[in-house]
């Protein structure tokens, strides 16, 4: 059923009346919550609601059973943290980090995510993430994939020298990014300016 043709709204109405007269709420809050919702199984996207998908600029079909790789930067910014949470969704089975995304049209854009694991000991082998857009509160800066690795070692505490040994290049040329992101955000040492990327302390960002 197409959202917009005639009789639609009403056969949704019907529909809901029906959830409500056979106490099917679960049904309900997953199509029409606020918030994107979606199930993945070892990274894939199982099924999602309305919202998450109109997020990124898809439909709920176009994402079903399609790689989570496909919603981020570039593929490498996805090998980089996706193993991110895995240790805190083991101990506490809760999680949530703020990130990068992109949209299907390129644009990237800041999400808030929080994920629930169904499979504690293998965390991302069933899971339910819920992720919203927080576009209108913290519009996306402009970052070079290079800046955007520097940023994302430096959330994981990362010095320096630990950063130039991951990328393969030197100190030197790190401590060169460095400076221009704390120079691009006007902040004076990494933890201000992990602060400004997503206005948390440095536990919770990712700055992928």
């Amino acid at each position: 059923m197409v959202p917009n043709a005639p009789g639609a709204s009403k056969i949704v109405e019907i529909r809901i009346d029906e959830c409500y007269r056979n106490g099917e709420f679960a049904e309900l809050a997953f199509v029409y919550a606020p918030v994107g919702l979606v199930v993945t199984e070892n990274r894939i996207i199982r099924d999602c609601n309305p919202v998450f998908a109109a997020m990124f600029g898809y439909t709920v079909e176009d994402l079903k059973n399609r790689e989570f790789s496909m919603l981020y930067p570039s593929t490498e910014e996805f090998v980089n943290i996706r193993d991110r949470g895995i240790k805190q969704l083991q101990d506490t089975n809760t999680y949530w980090d703020e990130r990068i995304m992109a949209r299907k049209g390129g644009e990237l854009f800041w999400c808030r995510v929080r994920g629930h694991s169904f499979t504690p000991d293998q965390p991302l082998m069933r899971a339910v993430w819920s992720f919203a857009d927080l576009s209108e509160i913290r519009p996306y800066k402009e970052l070079t994939r290079r800046e955007r690795e520097i940023v994302s070692y430096l959330a994981d505490g990362l010095t320096s020298k630990e950063i130039a040994l991951k990328l393969e290049i030197s100190y030197r040329t790190v401590e060169v990014y460095r400076a221009k992101l704390l120079k691009k955000f006007g902040v004076a040492n990494s933890s201000s300016l992990l602060q400004a990327l997503g206005s948390l302390d440095d536990e919770h960002i990712v700055g992928n």
